[in-house]
């Protein structure tokens, strides 16, 4: 259930909020209000991330029986290829941007944000695929 709810909140804002928010506000403001959108998904998708792993690793536990086996397969890589994504996306590009919208640094703002949106499209691919997943058993 974790896994459909950070889905949905992905997809929320890129289907719904952001859009919404550029369609009635100036851009200034819009980028306001989208970046703290992101700043809230970043935050809550790490927490998820972290409940999801934990649950992950107890599951496989009980599941192997006390015998030693490997904990990693493709659910949990799933999981910590979202955490690279959001961490990439948000705490390492995102920080980037105000400079390359004032034109300083060595990317620009296009280029900058054009990462971001394929950080978040991957991070929104990899959550869609771990929710199917999770929700077949």
């Amino acid at each position: 259930m974790l896994a459909g709810l950070w889905a949905g909140g992905l997809l929320a804002i890129a289907a719904i909020s952001a859009p919404a928010a550029f369609a009635n506000a100036a851009t200034e403001v819009a980028g306001r209000i989208a970046g703290r959108m992101f700043l809230m998904e970043a935050r809550i998708g790490l927490a998820i991330a972290v409940a999801l792993v934990v649950l992950h690793r107890m599951q496989l536990r009980r599941a192997a029986g006390g015998q030693s086996g490997s904990l990693f397969n493709a659910d949990l890589m799933l999981v910590l290829g979202a955490i690279f994504c959001t961490v990439a996306g948000y705490f390492g590009v995102q920080p980037m941007l105000p400079a390359a919208r004032a034109g300083e640094g060595a990317l620009s703002f296009g280029t900058l944000h054009a990462a971001s949106v394929v950080f978040y499209a991957i991070k929104t691919l990899l959550v869609l695929s771990l929710s199917w997943r999770l929700s077949a058993r």
